[in-house]
């Protein structure tokens, strides 16, 4: 069954909603026109740090995203690329205790 294409705003709404729930401590650059181009839509914060970028359904990673997500990988970092398709996955993740 195909689902209702919905705008990254709002499913950006509904990760940080799920995040803040879940006791995460979010940040997002609400204006990023004077930010460095491409860094992840979300850092959130618990017992460990995830950065995650946020696409729509047909949303495609720039080259400056993806130079962003190549080097916090190389840096050890936990990163994701999520879609409204992935919210089993985000649920997983943002759910889950890390034994820190």
């Amino acid at each position: 069954m195909k689902t209702k294409s919905i705008p990254e705003s709002a499913f950006q709404s509904q990760v940080l909603a799920f995040a803040r729930l879940h006791g995460w401590r979010p940040y997002h650059t609400h204006d990023s026109r004077r930010s460095h181009p491409g860094f992840p839509d979300l850092v959130l914060v618990r017992e460990r740090v995830i950065w995650a970028e946020l696409k729509s359904d047909r949303g495609k990673v720039s080259a400056e995203q993806q130079a962003w997500i190549d080097a916090l990988v190389r840096a050890g970092q936990e990163v994701y690329v999520w879609r409204p398709e992935d919210w089993g996955e985000i649920e997983m993740v943002l759910g889950q205790r890390s034994n820190l």
